[in-house]
């Protein structure tokens, strides 16, 4: 294995763009007269929109679930103040069940834990910012992302892959990952294609740069590393997925996350539609 390939931690370096340096910045071989960058104007969001988005709805709903069951409680024993208490248990209820068993991958396609343990870690990191979208398609194509994470240390696709626990994981000059006696350069090639489509269509709309850092999070036999990039692509054990991400210097505002999340949610269709 070439040692100099492989990466204890990962880069430290932010994956966003790097094309906006201040000109005292700038090499000497630099043309005299950069570009100027445009931004794309910020758009206002309208109410209906606000509505529309699955966090709102599941809201409302935990709203009017709560209010028809203090409605009901409250007319059956005629005491507003049950109706009230039962309305506010209601609603906790919910919240907890929803917490427990609600997953963004429907369960009928569920046909590994993969993609559920890589959600529950990427679940955590809501607390810090980050947002996330799981089994999105590419346009045109059969092939989807498992989970697009966008945070303040930027865009991440990550693909959950469950291996055969028995067949040992291994890597050749730094260059070839095998599964047991099978190369799996072509999963690497297309986790690298995934997210180099995902980027263009996140550019396009956001009008600068993105940069979409592709992995693949492997369960079953053990990664004898901790993080690696191969064929550009970072691959290591499944559990360290929120690690990966986090370890990076911040690269975004909560503004920026919050427009590229939209776009990709608007150019990367869920695959089995909203759940």
């Amino acid at each position: 294995m070439d040692s100099d390939n492989q990466r204890e931690d990962g880069p430290n370096a932010s994956p966003i763009w790097v094309s906006d340096r201040p000109e005292s910045e700038q090499t000497a071989a630099a043309t005299p007269s950069a570009p100027t960058t445009t931004y794309a104007p910020i758009e206002r969001v309208s109410v209906r929109s606000l509505l529309q988005q699955p966090r709102v709805r599941h809201l409302r709903n935990r709203a009017i679930l709560a209010v028809a069951v203090g409605l009901v409680v409250g007319f059956l024993v005629r005491d507003w103040r049950i109706g009230v208490t039962a309305a506010v248990i209601a609603a906790v209820a919910e919240a907890v069940y929803r917490a427990r068993h609600h997953s963004s991958v429907p369960a009928w396609r569920r046909t590994s834990v993969a993609e559920r343990r890589t959600e529950a870690q990427l679940r955590k990191l809501e607390r810090n910012g980050y947002r996330t979208l799981h089994a999105r398609a590419i346009p045109g194509s059969e092939a989807q992302i498992d989970h697009l994470v966008v945070g303040p240390t930027g865009v991440y696709a990550v693909d959950s892959e469950k291996w055969d626990k028995r067949l040992p994981v291994r890597v050749q000059m730094g260059k070839k990952l095998f599964h047991g006696p099978f190369d799996m350069k072509p999963r690497l090639t297309e986790a690298k294609w995934e997210a180099s489509q995902a980027s263009e269509l996140i550019t396009k709309s956001f009008g600068r740069e993105v940069s979409v850092v592709p992995s693949l999070a492997i369960y079953g036999p053990p990664v004898p590393w901790k993080i690696m990039t191969i064929r550009g692509v970072d691959v290591y054990q499944g559990d360290r997925a929120r690690k990966w991400i986090t370890k990076r210097e911040r690269a975004l505002t909560d503004g920026e996350i919050d427009r590229i999340f939209d776009i990709a949610a608007e150019v990367l269709p869920a695959r089995y539609g909203e759940g």
